[in-house]
């Protein structure tokens, strides 16, 4: 059977098929030598929509460490914080205590006895140098 045979023995589907196939092998082809069609330039808007969602990732990245940085930081400051309440507390108890218990409690005051309340505001200030009356207070005295 020669191909002019062949030719009037199809029929117009068989030749549908026969293009098809056609087209299908030299797009393989293309494809495996590396050539690209891309008439609407769906390629470059997959790239750009990937890149824009990179993008978008490493900024909510940056911000989720950033955020973690500062809960770190703030849970520092708030052990900080805490301590520091615990230790003027711990003074005032040991002032007042001291303070009701000493024999001259209820007399005037006296040079010890101012001596001990500045003792004690001292050591306050140091625990919290931002305290009102403090020298490294920031507002009026």
């Amino acid at each position: 059977m020669t191909a002019r045979d062949l030719a009037r023995t199809l029929t117009p589907l068989g030749w549908l098929a026969v293009i098809g196939a056609g087209v299908l092998v030299v797009t393989f082809a293309g494809r495996g030598v590396g050539l690209r069609w891309d008439p609407f330039d769906l390629q470059q808007r997959r790239l750009e929509t990937v890149e824009a969602r990179a993008i978008q990732a490493e900024s909510d990245g940056e911000a989720r460490r950033l955020e973690a940085a500062g809960r770190v930081q703030q849970a520092v400051q708030v052990e900080s914080r805490h301590r520091q309440i615990l230790a003027v507390e711990r003074a005032t108890v040991a002032a007042v205590t001291q303070a009701r218990s000493a024999p001259d409690a209820n007399d005037p005051l006296d040079l010890v006895r101012a001596d001990r309340l500045r003792a004690h505001d001292r050591e306050l200030c140091w625990l919290a140098p931002d305290l009102d009356g403090c020298a490294a207070a920031a507002g009026p005295g």
